[in-house]
């Protein structure tokens, strides 16, 4: 456990003197081409920092905060785009807040939706209350007992319980990192998640619901060129439908390489097919809502809801759990906790004799 703190420690300094460099690139070099150019060696070195972290937690999420989002991000930037290019009405962003965005999954509150969020009248907006994420880490907790029984379980309840499981420490892990970033920057951040199992309709899920800061991203690098080179080839009407497929075209082989860095193996592609499947499927909603259009044929709510959270369940059963599941990452999981915990009670012991001795003096 000590040396991987130690390669994660060597990785986000790396991260952080990166980022600082990018920063100044951006100050000295206009968009475009040459500022992509000296923008290449930190993307090379961000897709291989992960690769020093061995742990399931650390190695997932180091990749996916810097070879996915962070990469994106200095793309958009190499271009004049993305969040780290401020509105033209508002200030540069300072070096921290420029290094915050740039290196973690956070989006800042556009500030009327910052103030109305702290009256309460935030439709949504700013991270959510203590007591969301106390309710779901109970319910994580609740899991525990079937792990320990799941030779008697039924193998698709046990799939059903890693997929809340996957969802609840995504969303708990993001939204504390959240919680540091706005407690040590002072602004108001967007939620990561939006309940997901609310959602009623597939575009409703990934577009509205689910790990927003990967849409907030995707639709300026990949939607909105792609949906304005498809408008010249097939009309502005039905132009959204090749983007839509596009963006769950990479959104797939980003999935492909953070499952890479966790597992160390071959991908199967199934991962790819399962976000294919849902970007044909959201395009096919598109042209459905598109075609029935002021007509008053639509689902209850409660019926669409069902419907969308179980083609969801059903694929990621089928395509997504799988490939995840190969890499023994229930397992993995279990080892690596007891190491956290055994870690955190080595740390207090030394802060507790390290205290006692401060107030016994000589």
């Amino acid at each position: 456990m000590e040396t991987e703190l130690h390669n994660l420690v060597f990785v986000w300094i790396s991260v952080v003197a990166a980022q600082i460099y990018c920063r100044c690139i951006s100050n000295l070099v206009p968009v475009g081409a040459r500022r992509l150019f000296f923008f290449l060696p930190v993307i090379l070195l961000f897709l291989l920092l992960p690769l020093r972290l061995t742990t399931l937690t650390l190695a997932g999420l180091t990749s996916f905060f810097v070879a996915w989002l962070s990469n994106f991000k200095l793309l958009l930037l190499a271009f004049g785009k993305g969040p780290l290019v401020p509105p033209s009405t508002s200030p540069p962003l300072s070096l921290p807040l420029f290094v915050a965005i740039s290196s973690l999954p956070i989006k800042i509150c556009p500030p009327a939706e910052s103030v109305s969020s702290k009256n309460g009248s935030g439709g949504g907006r700013g991270l959510k209350s203590p007591a969301n994420y106390v309710v779901k880490c109970l319910l994580l907790v609740s899991l525990f007992p079937l792990y320990q029984r799941s030779d008697y379980v039924p193998e698709k309840v046990m799939m059903l319980a890693y997929s809340v499981h996957m969802y609840i420490v995504l969303e708990v892990a993001l939204a504390m990192v959240g919680a540091a970033a706005a407690r040590l920057i002072g602004v108001a951040l967007e939620p990561q998640f939006n309940e997901p199992y609310l959602a009623t309709s597939l575009q409703d899920f990934w577009g509205r619901r689910w790990n927003l800061m990967v849409t907030s991203i995707l639709r300026p690098s990949v939607y909105e060129p792609i949906r304005s080179a498809s408008g010249r080839l097939v009309g502005r009407q039905w132009a959204p439908l090749p983007a839509v497929c596009a963006t769950f075209l990479v959104s797939a082989l980003m999935h492909e390489l953070v499952f890479y860095y966790i597992g160390r193996e071959e991908p199967t592609w199934a991962v790819t097919w399962f976000f294919l499947l849902h970007g044909v499927a959201v395009a096919a909603e598109v042209a459905a809502k598109k075609a029935l259009h002021g007509t008053t044929w639509w689902l209850p709510a409660e019926v669409s809801r069902l419907l969308t959270v179980g083609f969801v369940v059903a694929t990621g059963f089928w395509l997504f759990l799988p490939p995840l599941l190969r890499y023994d990452t229930v397992a993995k999981a279990r080892m690596e906790t007891m190491a956290v915990i055994e870690f955190l009670k080595r740390l207090w012991s030394i802060l507790r004799f390290v205290s006692f001795t401060i107030v016994s003096g000589p």
